[in-house]
């Protein structure tokens, strides 16, 4: 494993900042009010081919344990378990504060290795910044602007001594493994967790990782970053351990509701994680039932062309399960006819139930989400679609739909040949994507169908026959 480094300090000091520049993407969210991170995350930096694991953590506060603040403390705290390097980041412009030195003297009873990093240290207002760090008693401060990138060759400097040796060991190991995973299946299995605010998404991640890895509680809307964690989940049915990168992601509103630059921003990173992910959980509120906006959610998660399935969180105290569950399952097909029969769980983040078959099921179904059919079993289907229900004429003039190709998957899409395909009503292209939904094994995954028409070879681009161009992308 490569190395892991820790990046600790008050609130508003700059570490998102750090974090950014280090994994040379705007993964974290930032933001001039203090306290937007409150959950770590991790990511991939590197400085001049030094490769280590990045930790952003939440700023550091002296609040009650009980408190939000104080909870969010905790996680920096465990943060350091297992840590090969800590970067601790204190603010040159403004210098250094009480909170400041009781974060040294913490640290300080610990055997992490400390790299000081007085941030902000660009231009004449930094340099009393910079010298006043040395007061704390962690050896030479490293001057940096994370903003500007000023200073991040001296940080290479202040970690190679300390996790240079470890990097190349794990470069090393990197290389072989690539050189022998040819032939493997599928990477870990990318899940995000999507919903409502409060619908229980970081205590189900909890849950299943066995500790409280994210910050929980009874205010709405505490996770704001989305926080990808790698897990290896075990299968009771076959014994077998599989790979997880599971994604928590901030609640999503009502757009009206959204009115804070920093929720926005949340919702914004929520949309992007979607997009990375393979397959997305849409847990909902046992206690609330299927709202529309969850179902806008549905949409967003199909639209992206996602592989989707619906759990319903809180179990354990909903009223009336059984017709709870029909109802959400007649809302589903009723509210999401594109994509009828998605996989749907009762779960219970509080005591685990059902969370186990949730997690085979998003297997099965990033499988069908990630098939291709064989060219000969997709045009047998094909020629007989068209023989049971042929395309109309309308006018008088057949339709000619001439042979079908998968052109890609993750989501699988097809591109249907023919002529005169302008005419062709949606309700053959619905009869399509049905058909292959139905017949070929994509029951609960977002399909592509696109339609191609040769162009007229007497335009001024002549081409022949062969010339196609693109129609419409169906799903």
């Amino acid at each position: 494993m490569k190395p892991q480094v820790i990046i600790i300090g008050r609130p508003n000091v700059g570490k998102s900042t750090l974090f950014n520049r280090l994994v040379g993407k705007k993964l974290a969210l930032v933001d001039d009010q203090p306290g937007v991170t409150r959950d770590r995350r991790m990511g991939d930096a590197e400085i001049a081919g030094l490769e280590f694991t990045i930790v952003d953590t939440a700023g550091w506060e002296d609040e009650d344990e009980l408190s939000l603040p104080g909870r969010m403390r905790k996680q920096t705290e465990a943060s350091l378990e297992g840590a090969d390097a800590a970067l601790f980041v204190v603010d040159a412009r403004a210098g250094l504060t009480p909170l400041d030195e009781e974060i040294a003297r913490y640290l300080r009873e610990h055997d992490v290795p400390i790299v000081l990093v007085a941030n902000k240290a660009e231009g004449a207002a930094g340099e009393s910044g910079v010298l006043e760090s040395y007061s704390l008693g962690l050896g030479d401060p490293v001057a940096l602007s994370a903003e500007h990138g000023e200073g991040v060759a001296d940080l290479f400097g202040a970690l190679w001594p300390i996790i240079g040796e470890k990097a190349e060991a794990a470069e090393a190991a990197a290389g072989f493994a690539e050189s022998e995973a040819e032939d493997l299946p599928l990477g870990p299995l990318k899940l995000a967790i999507v919903g409502r605010p409060n619908a229980g998404k970081s205590t189900l991640i909890n849950k299943l990782l066995g500790e409280d890895r994210l910050l929980t509680g009874p205010e709405a809307g505490i996770t704001r970053d989305s926080i990808a964690i790698d897990w290896q989940w075990t299968d009771p049915k076959s014994g077998e351990t599989r790979d997880i990168r599971l994604i928590d992601t901030a609640g999503m509103r009502k757009k009206r509701n959204v009115t804070e630059k920093l929720e926005k921003l949340s919702v914004a990173d929520a949309r992007r994680a979607v997009d990375f992910a393979e397959v997305v959980i849409l847990l909902l509120d046992a206690t609330q039932g299927l709202e529309h906006q969850d179902l806008k959610i549905a949409s967003l998660v199909l639209e992206e062309g996602r592989a989707l399935m619906i759990a319903i969180n809180k179990w354990d105290v909903a009223e009336d399960p059984s017709g709870l569950f029909n109802g959400i399952r007649a809302a589903l097909d009723d509210g999401l006819a594109q994509v009828r029969g998605l996989p749907l769980f009762a779960v219970s983040a509080k005591t685990g139930k059902g969370l186990d078959p949730m997690l085979g099921a998003a297997f099965e179904l990033r499988e069908s989400w990630s098939k291709r059919v064989p060219t000969a079993a997709l045009n047998r289907w094909f020629d007989d679609a068209l023989a049971a229900n042929p395309p109309p004429a309308p006018g008088g003039r057949r339709i000619k739909l001439r042979y079908i190709t998968q052109a890609g998957t993750r989501p699988p899409r097809f591109v249907v040949f023919g002529t005169r395909l302008d005419d062709l009503p949606k309700s053959y292209e619905r009869y399509l994507v049905n058909g292959i939904r139905a017949k070929l094994g994509f029951e609960a995954v977002p399909v592509r169908v696109v339609l191609k028409s040769p162009k007229n070879p007497y335009n001024a681009n002549k081409g022949g026959g062969g010339n196609y161009s693109s129609g419409s992308d169906k799903a």
